[in-house]
């Protein structure tokens, strides 16, 4: 079960509306990009690790930037958050 589809049914919902301007955060954090940069196989993974409670996307938004930074630079290659979602958002355009 994808992460996408784990929040959606935790919320309730059937079906994933694609929004053409929207990107999933499995999608741009996707396996392939977690396992080159991290220690986690997935981004849902990366999450339990640093015990951070995600049920929507927008609960990452909430996460503490301070406390994010931190788990971002102990479990991946990138410094703080903002890097990581750089170079996921680059790769990504680049397919």
């Amino acid at each position: 079960m994808s992460f996408d589809d784990l929040l959606l049914e935790l919320q309730g919902q059937k079906t994933i509306q694609k929004d053409p301007n929207h990107i999933s955060l499995e999608e741009l954090f996707n396996e392939s990009f977690m396992k080159e940069y991290s220690n986690s196989k997935s981004f849902a993974e990366f999450l339990e690790k640093g015990n951070f409670q995600v049920r929507v996307q927008e609960d990452v938004a909430n996460i503490p930037d301070e406390l994010f930074d931190r788990h971002v630079a102990r479990d991946t290659n990138f410094a703080d958050w903002k890097s990581m979602l750089d170079k996921a958002t680059l790769e990504y355009g680049s397919k």
